[in-house]
């Protein structure tokens, strides 16, 4: 916007035009900016629940190929115990167990020798990469991913 101003006490005294914003302008940006920062949190809000639950799968598939990786390089089978009740993963030679969040709906399907009792189950690795296999399935808020263990070649593969 263009206006006119009066230049008084410089060199050039007299009318001279200034580019500028007025204070309306400056308000109706405002109301606007402060309009899109309330409708934005819901919006990012809605989509941490999917982000949360494919962090947990990555991070569960990174703990199975971590336990292989360990089966191979010493030369013995590696475990790693996945626990409902307590929302853990356990892996021996780790001091603290890995945390699942309480807001992610877990599921194993693994061999029956394989479960420790109702709660517990345990993936395990061998020297050779092969595995006992299994599937775990990760669920929140309609979204739904899949780890799985080939009993075969031990392969780790994340689904969604």
């Amino acid at each position: 916007m263009r206006r006119a101003t009066w230049l008084a006490g410089s060199k050039s005294c007299g009318w001279r035009l200034v580019r500028g914003f007025t204070l309306l302008e400056l308000l109706v940006v405002l109301a606007i900016a402060a309009l899109l920062f309330a409708v934005t949190p819901p919006l990012i809000a809605s989509a941490i629940p999917g982000v949360q639950l494919k962090g947990a799968a990555r991070e569960l598939a990174a703990a199975l190929r971590q336990t292989r990786s360990r089966a191979i390089s010493d030369a013995s089978p590696k475990r790693l115990t996945i626990d409902l009740a307590a929302r853990q993963l356990r892996m021996p030679w780790r001091s603290r167990p890995v945390d699942v969040p309480a807001e992610i709906d877990l599921e194993l399907i693994v061999a029956e020798s394989q479960r420790l009792d109702s709660d517990q189950a345990m993936v395990v690795f061998f020297p050779d990469g092969s595995s006992t296999g299994g599937r775990i399935q990760m669920a929140r808020a309609g979204s739904r991913y899949q780890v799985d263990v080939d009993w075969l070649t031990g392969k780790v593969s994340v689904l969604d």
